[in-house]
Order: C-alpha cells, then sequence, then structure tokens
C-alpha cells in the first residue's frame, strides 16, 4: 500500500468514525423532543387549562374572583394570566442561560437543570387537589418557563451535531419524534380519563394522574440526550466568563445580530408567520367549541389527529426539503396554511369530519414548517453563538407571540363572528411568504461564516 493510499484509508476510517459518533449525538438528540412534547400536548393543550380554571373556580369569592398576591382575577382567566407570567420569566431568563451556554461551553448541565425543573414541577401537578390554584399556578409557571429555557439548549445543539446539508432531516426527525410521544401519551391519558370509573377514580383524579404523568415520561426519556450529546470546548475571551452579565450579554447579542440583518430579516418574517401557526394552534378548539358547536370529544380527537399526522407531514417536508431547499418548501407550507384557513371559514356547524379535515390539514403542515425554520435559522448562526442565537428565536416563538390572539380578538369583537377571526389570520402567512421570500438565503449564510447546504 502506497503513502498516498494508508493516508486516504485512514483519512475515510477518521471520517466513519466522525459520522458515526454525530449519528450517535444525533439519535440521543432526536429523544429530548420525545421526551418534553407530552407536556406540550397532554399538559397545555389539553388537561391543565380546563382543570386549573375548575380549582381557581372552587378557590373564588362570591364575585368569581381569585386573589393571587392580593389582585383581584377572575377564576376564568387564571390559567391564561398563569401562561403569560411563564413566558415573561422565560423571556427574562433566557438570555442569561444562552450567554452562559456560549460562553462555557457547558450546554448539557444547564439543559440537565432545565429538563428536571420543568418535569418535576410537572409531576408535581398530581397534588393540584382542591383549592390549590396558587400551587397550579406556580407550577405552570415554572413548568412552562423551564421548557422554553430546555428548548434554547436543545436547539443549539443541532448546527453541532450536524452537517449542513444532513441539518433540514436531522430537525424534521426531531419534530417527528416528539409528536410521535405527542399522540402516543394523548391516546393513554385519553383511556384513563373516559374509564376513570372503570379504574376506580374520579375524573379530578384521573386527570391529575394524567398530568403526573407527562411529568414522568419528561424526566425519564430526557435521560438519553443528556447520556448521548456532549459538550464542546469553546475558547474564551480574557476576562469573558460565565460571571459576565446575562443582561449585558442580551444587549451585547442584539447589537452583534445587527451585524447579520439577513439573518434578522428571516427572524422577522419567522415571528409573522409562526404568530399565525401559535394563534392557529391555541383559537382552534375555541372555533370548533363555539362557531361550530363540537363536542370537547371531538375537540380531543382532532387534537390527536393533528399529533399523528404532523408525524408524517415533519418527515415528508424534511424529504422535500432536501430537493426543493428549506425556503421553498416553508414557502410552500405557508401557502398551505392561507388555504386551510379559507377552507376553516366554510366549514358547516356540527359537522365533525370536515372539522378532523381541517385538523389534517394542519396537521400535515405544523410539524413541517416548525422543523425546517429551525433548521433554515440554524444555518444562519454564527458559529460559537448558536445558544445565544437560539435565545432570541426562542423568544420569538414562545415569548412575542401575542400580535395573532390580539388580531383575533379584535376581530371578533368587531364582527362578532369567529369565521372573520379566523380568516383574519391569513394576513400573517401571507406577510411572512413575502418577507420570507425576499431573504436570499444563500447570501445570508454565506454571511454569517457558514458552508452553503447544496440545496438551499
Amino acid at each position: 500500500m502506497t503513502e498516498r493510499t494508508e493516508t486516504e484509508a485512514e483519512s475515510g476510517a477518521d471520517d466513519g468514525r466522525a459520522a458515526a459518533a454525530r449519528r450517535r449525538e444525533q439519535h440521543g438528540w432526536y429523544f429530548y423532543d420525545f421526551a418534553c412534547s407530552v407536556y406540550s400536548t397532554s399538559v397545555l393543550t389539553v388537561f391543565l387549562g380546563p382543570y386549573l380554571t375548575a380549582v381557581a373556580k372552587a378557590a373564588a369569592d362570591a364575585e368569581g374572583y381569585v386573589h393571587p398576591l392580593g389582585i383581584p382575577v377572575r377564576a376564568g382567566a387564571y390559567f391564561a394570566y398563569a401562561v403569560s407570567a411563564s413566558v415573561i420569566v422565560a423571556v427574562l431568563i433566557m438570555p442569561l442561560v444562552g450567554a452562559m451556554a456560549d460562553r462555557t461551553g457547558r450546554k448539557k448541565p444547564l439543559l440537565a437543570a432545565a429538563a428536571y425543573t420543568g418535569a418535576t414541577a410537572t409531576a408535581g401537578m398530581f397534588f393540584l387537589g382542591g383549592d390549590r390554584y396558587l400551587l397550579g399556578g406556580l407550577l405552570l409557571v415554572v413548568a412552562n418557563a423551564s421548557l422554553s429555557l430546555s428548548m434554547v439548549l436543545y436547539n443549539a445543539y443541532l448546527p453541532q451535531i450536524s452537517t449542513p446539508d444532513e441539518r433540514d432531516t436531522v430537525s424534521s426527525r426531531g419534530w417527528a419524534f416528539g409528536y410521535t410521544s405527542g399522540a402516543l401519551v394523548l391516546v393513554l391519558n385519553l383511556v384513563l380519563f373516559q374509564g376513570h370509573d372503570s379504574f376506580g377514580l374520579s375524573e379530578g383524579a384521573a386527570v391529575r394522574i394524567c398530568l403526573a404523568s407527562a411529568g414522568l415520561w419528561w424526566g425519564a426519556f430526557a435521560v438519553i440526550p443528556l447520556r448521548r450529546l456532549r459538550d464542546r470546548t469553546v475558547v474564551r475571551e480574557a476576562g469573558a466568563g460565565p460571571a459576565v452579565s446575562g443582561w449585558r450579554q442580551l444587549v451585547t447579542t442584539l447589537k452583534d445580530m445587527r451585524r447579520y440583518p439577513l439573518t434578522l430579516s428571516f427572524l422577522l418574517a419567522y415571528l409573522i408567520y409562526n404568530d399565525g401557526v401559535q394563534t392557529v394552534i391555541s383559537q382552534a378548539s375555541v372555533y370548533g367549541s363555539e362557531e361550530l358547536e363540537l363536542e370537547q370529544s371531538t375537540l380531543i380527537v382532532a387534537v390527536l389527529l393533528v399529533q399523528v399526522l404532523a408525524v408524517a407531514g415533519a418527515l415528508a417536508m424534511g424529504r422535500l426539503a432536501v430537493s426543493y431547499g428549506a425556503k421553498r418548501t416553508i414557502l410552500g407550507s405557508l401557502a398551505a396554511w392561507a388555504l386551510t384557513l379559507a377552507a376553516g371559514y366554510f366549514l358547516p356547524a356540527r359537522t365533525p369530519v370536515w372539522f378532523f379535515a381541517l385538523a389534517a390539514m394542519i396537521g400535515l403542515v405544523l410539524g413541517g414548517s416548525q422543523a425546517l425554520s429551525r433548521s433554515l435559522f440554524s444555518h444562519l448562526v454564527p458559529a460559537g453563538k448558536e445558544a445565544e442565537y437560539f435565545s432570541a428565536y426562542e423568544m420569538s416563538d414562545r415569548g412575542l407571540s401575542w400580535v395573532g390572539p390580539l388580531v383575533f380578538g379584535l376581530t371578533y369583537q368587531l364582527t362578532g363572528s369567529y369565521r372573520d377571526a379566523i380568516i383574519s389570520l391569513v394576513v400573517f402567512f401571507a406577510l411572512g411568504f413575502v418577507l420570507l421570500a425576499r431573504v436570499p438565503v444563500r447570501r445570508a449564510v454565506e454571511a454569517a461564516g457558514n458552508p452553503v447546504p447544496l440545496c438551499v
């Protein structure tokens, strides 16, 4: 064997070992979505809102108010206020966590702390009996904020565990794993909830078990990514350690992002169309119950249908992105979102089958549009600043999606029609489409100093 051949063989062996190590991390990374998505599905989307509202009403005074910290709050609005408080807490802490992760390179201990804080708070929801609305609000704030923090760190791993050409597929598989676990646990929870009498449980006890089981699932499966993901060594600047203020770092990050205007352009487009996505998710059940006069069981089955089809949608759109690029595929999904809302406007009342068809359309575009947005953004992040930039991404995802609900609410208030309110959301997808179409992705990736994937 010649010296050149030996060198090529050694290089090939090194590449093979690197690819195997990368796949191991990727497989572990998928399982964090598998672990935490049950919280979003079973806890936030299905069970906690109605149950915590009932607990607050049990503690309310004669006028229907509870008084957390001495502030009068209508019991029916307590859950919404608690969710808002959790978002505020997360937005305040995310810059600090992102800066610390990038400065130290120790994402994994921070991810573990966020994951197990959230899982413990969720498991603690088993104790939300009687009139313990304050405990419920506190646990919700802790769990929701912890989830947001953990997602910043989780997303920041994506550029480190995948090559540019792998990223769309890896991101899509992560979302698919999450929707799979969400659907699986929701089915188990619905069996327990619907048949609580046969299990010798009250309805409230069944709900508390469903809530706690999500926390146990989150904690159990978080072990897998924490065992497989690894931290990277970073070179610290002189005098810049983790003790540097997180808030000073936030200002520095925002100033730094101005050096990458194309990255900011994508983030603006994402902020707008994602606001539409999040509003559809949060208001679809209201539209179904109030305008279409559908029963709660129908709405829960529709949520399950979305979870199941989102798996197929995420994987299918990941494959499309390999051939057509993430940007074109996302643009196609935004057009599909607009058509879905237009179809929803014409749905007849008291006809579950058409609502299921709408849920199917949402499921098919939901996972893919979210997964590809994440992977596309990862190409636009300068190396070494993943957690900081993904904290801004997560803030736009969770902390700033309030304009859509406001437009939905104002439209209903002015017209008295939920149909007008749902069709008003088309503007978010149309404007997001126009702004994203104007982003030159290849130049944006090059400007961030990253290798350009084969298909953008």
